[in-house]
C-alpha cells in the first residue's frame, strides 16, 4: 500500500526525531517513518494538499495543512528536488532526489516552519547526502 505524502513531508521525514504536534501525531508520524526506514521500497504518492501525516494534526490546535504558504512550501521544496504532483515512486528514489538539497537550502525553503530552528532537517539532508540512506538515521 502507498504512502500519500506532500512535498515538503519528505523533507521533515528526513529530519523526524520524535518530536510533533501531539502525541497522536508522534506515534503517526514515527509510524510512517519506521515503515520508510525499514522499507526504503514501499511506494509513495506525491500529492498535493493534506496526506498520511497530516491526517493526524491535531484537531485543537490551529490547522496549517491548508495554509497557502504550505502549499507554497511544498511546491518550491518538489521543484528543489525534481519531482512532480502525481508521481509514484519508492521512498529510496525519492531519497535520492532528495540528496540534491543543500542542507543550507534548509534555510530558504523551510523559513516559516517552525520546526527549523532546530536543525533537525538539515541534519537529514546532510546525512542523506553523505551515507545515501534514511535507515541509518537514529
Amino acid at each position: 500500500m502507498a504512502i500519500m505524502l506532500r512535498g515538503h513531508h519528505i523533507l521533515c521525514l528526513l529530519g523526524y526525531r520524535g518530536k510533533g504536534y501531539s502525541e497522536n501525531f508522534c506515534a503517526n508520524m514515527t509510524k510512517i517513518y519506521e515503515s520508510l526506514r525499514t522499507q526504503p521500497d514501499t511506494v509513495i504518492e506525491i500529492i498535493e494538499g493534506p496526506d498520511d501525516i497530516c491526517r493526524a494534526f491535531p484537531p485543537d490546535q490551529p490547522h496549517h495543512c491548508q495554509n497557502q504558504s504550505v502549499y507554497r512550501k511544498d511546491r518550491e521544496i518538489l521543484h528543489a528536488v525534481g519531482i512532480e504532483i502525481g508521481h509514484a515512486m519508492t521512498w529510496t528514489e525519492i531519497l535520492h532526489a532528495a540528496a540534491l538539497v543543500q542542507p543550507d537550502d534548509i534555510r530558504t525553503l523551510c523559513s516559516d516552519c517552525r520546526w527549523e530552528p532546530l536543525g533537525l532537517c538539515r541534519e537529514g539532508v546532510s546525512h542523506i547526502r553523505h551515507f545515501g540512506a534514511l535507515r541509518e538515521l537514529p
